[in-house]
């Protein structure tokens, strides 16, 4: 289960997370992500649409990803929004698959976000 503190609740921080920040998207999975100052706790949140499926196969899709989310959390801690939007493939994925792309996803994203924030090199002409 997926602390209460490391989750994204409000639509402002889900529309915030969405818009700014880096995306990536596979065949099951789609994650925006930014980054957050060093002191707050990374967080993580999902959109799971009725385009995936029936009730339950929505809140399956869910669990699956929040126990990715929840190794991922354990490993960084602070520092990040995380939005994970479910595609409508998802549905029929098997449990290694959905993590996988989870996982490549969030490896690109955060990736991304860690290149946009290290500083210019001295020297450097912009």
């Amino acid at each position: 289960m997926l602390p209460m503190i490391h989750r994204v609740r409000t639509a402002a921080d889900f529309a915030r997370t969405v818009r700014s920040g880096a995306r990536s998207g596979r065949r099951n999975v789609v994650l925006y992500g930014s980054r957050t100052s060093s002191s707050t706790p990374s967080r993580v949140g999902f959109i799971v649409g009725k385009n995936v499926g029936n009730a339950v196969t929505r809140n399956l899709v869910k669990r699956r990803l929040r126990h990715a989310s929840a190794e991922w959390v354990e490993a960084h801690p602070v520092g990040y929004d995380v939005v994970v939007r479910a595609l409508p493939p998802a549905a029929g994925s098997d449990w290694p698959a959905l993590q996988r792309d989870f996982t490549s996803c969030l490896a690109a994203v955060v990736r991304r976000l860690d290149r946009t924030d290290e500083p210019e090199k001295e020297g450097r002409v912009s």
